[in-house]
C-alpha cells in the first residue's frame, strides 16, 4: 500500500485557500517542510516522531522553513529518540542548522537525545538513506545559482516521483520514468510563466507518460479542471490518496 497525504498543496503565495506544498509518504518519508509543517501534522493526527526522512527539493522559505519548528518541538515537546535524516541539495546541512540557529539561537547546539543526520543529494546516482532507495535529479528552477533536485523514491513494490518546484523539461521525463506516481508541480493555472510546469503543460507531460503512471498535481495557484485528462488528480491540503 503507498499512502500520499498532503500537507499542504500551494505555491508560495498560498493561494486560493491552500497552503504551502508538502507531502507525507506512508506517514513516515517527508517531502519537502514548510512553514505549516508542524501544526499540518498535528492536525493530520500524524506524530511527528513519526517521519524519519525528510527530504528537502531546494532552499526556497516555502519548501524548508517549517524545520526549525519541528527541531523545536523534538526538544521541548515530543522528544525525539531515533536519528533524524535529512536529504538536500549541497550544503545542506549549513543551510538548515543557520536556519535553526537563526530562529532560536541555541537550537542548533542544543542536546536534543537525538542525532540529525544529513545527506546532500547527487544527481543521477542512485543513493539510500536509512534503508530507502532513491535517486535525486537535477529540476530548471530559478536559476542556475539555485540547486533545485527531484526525486524518485523507491517504496517496497512502488515508486514515487517529485519534482519539486520545476519548469517543463527533458530532466522532467528522466525523473518520471518508471515511477507509479508523479507528484508534479503546476503553479500556473491560466497561463505560462517562469520556473514552473503551468497547466497548459500538463496534457504534454501526460502524452508522453504511459497510463499506469498516475499524476498528481499540486504547488497550485488555483483549482485546474483536470477532466479529460485520464489519470491526472489534484492535491487538497489534508487529503490523502491511496494506492494498492
Amino acid at each position: 500500500m503507498l499512502e500520499l497525504s498532503f500537507l499542504g498543496s500551494g505555491n508560495a503565495f498560498a493561494p486560493d485557500g491552500r497552503y504551502w506544498s508538502s507531502l507525507l509518504l506512508n506517514g513516515r518519508y517527508l517531502l519537502d517542510a514548510p512553514p505549516t509543517l508542524l501544526p499540518h501534522l498535528k492536525r493530520l493526527g500524524v506524530s511527528p516522531t513519526d517521519i524519519c526522512t525528510i527530504f528537502i527539493s531546494h532552499f526556497h522559505g516555502d519548501h524548508f522553513l517549517g524545520l526549525p519548528f519541528l527541531l523545536l518541538e523534538y526538544l521541548h515537546m515530543t522528544p525525539r529518540q531515533e536519528n533524524l535524516y535529512i536529504v538536500g541539495p549541497p550544503g545542506v546541512e549549513k543551510v538548515i542548522e543557520a536556519a535553526a540557529e537563526l530562529a532560536f539561537p541555541n537550537l542548533s547546539n542544543s542536546d536534543a537525545g537525538y542525532q540529525r543526520c544529513y545527506l546532500e543529494a547527487e544527481a543521477g546516482r542512485q543513493q539510500t538513506v536509512n534503508d530507502l532507495s532513491f535517486q535525486a535529479f537535477s529540476m530548471k528552477h530559478a536559476n542556475a545559482e539555485l540547486a533545485a533536485f527531484g526525486y524518485r523514491l523507491s517504496l517496497a513494490d512502488k515508486v514515487v516521483a517529485y519534482s519539486g518546484d520545476t519548469e517543463l523539461c527533458d530532466e522532467l521525463f528522466d525523473l518520471a520514468e518508471g515511477a507509479d506516481v508523479l507528484v508534479l508541480d503546476c503553479n500556473y493555472s491560466e497561463s505560462r510563466g517562469l520556473y514552473h510546469v503551468s497547466f497548459a503543460d500538463v496534457p504534454v507531460i501526460r502524452k508522453r507518460l504511459p497510463p499506469s503512471t498516475t499524476i498528481i498535481l499540486t504547488h497550485l495557484e488555483a483549482e485546474p479542471d483536470v477532466s479529460g485528462l485520464e489519470g491526472v488528480l489534484v492535491a487538497r491540503d489534508f487529503e490523502t490518496f491511496r494506492f494498492p
